[in-house]
């Protein structure tokens, strides 16, 4: 018989999410994950397999905890005609606030996009499905606010809005001011349609 675990998985997975955010796959180093999540090397590999084992579960803490709660209003039954442009002004409020770990942080998907793991086919094939969701997302929002609107120009600025999005979660990081003028420009193009 096994030992029992004595640790919370979901404490331990929201602290190793953390230190991919903020480093990356390839700079999170192992003696960083242990302190971060309090457990010794030999307890991350039987209860993850491995450090990319826990990066999948950070992933998928990310898409659950952070990602889409906030598209929640977006994908809704019934989606209200200002739900867009409460998701762009909510995220602008968080890359807005310099002590918010999104703005100093940006994207954990998009900040593995740019990074050597996203040569693993998994990982690009989870950013690739992200970047579909939010796109997916921001057409029923672009739909709820213009029921009218002709479907290629609907189509134009959802993924108008995608784009300038996923930008601004990735300069964020390097450019706030760019990333925040991007979320502007995509408030803007919902405002002019």
């Amino acid at each position: 018989m096994g030992r029992a675990q004595a640790f919370d998985t979901e404490q331990v997975v929201r602290a190793a999410r953390a230190v991919f955010w903020e480093h990356g796959f390839e700079a999170a180093a192992l003696p960083t994950l242990e302190q971060a999540t309090g457990l010794n090397r030999s307890s991350i590999y039987h209860a993850f397999g491995s450090k990319r084992g826990l990066f999948d579960a950070a992933v998928t803490s990310y898409l659950d905890e952070v990602v889409r709660p906030r598209l929640r209003p977006l994908v809704a039954r019934d989606i209200a005609p200002t739900a867009l442009d409460e998701y762009l002004r909510g995220l602008r409020g968080a890359l807005g606030d310099a002590t918010s770990f999104t703005a100093t942080n940006g994207c954990l998907l998009l900040n593995a996009a740019g990074a050597p793991i996203a040569h693993d086919a998994t990982v690009g094939e989870t950013v690739a499905a992200y970047r579909a969701e939010l796109r997916e997302a921001f057409g029923r929002g672009v739909r709820a606010r213009f029921p009218d609107a002709d479907a290629d120009e609907a189509d134009r600025l959802a993924e108008s809005c995608t784009a300038l999005v996923v930008a601004a979660l990735a300069l964020t990081r390097v450019d706030n001011v760019a990333a925040l003028r991007s979320l502007d420009t995509a408030r803007a193009l919902l405002d002019a349609a």
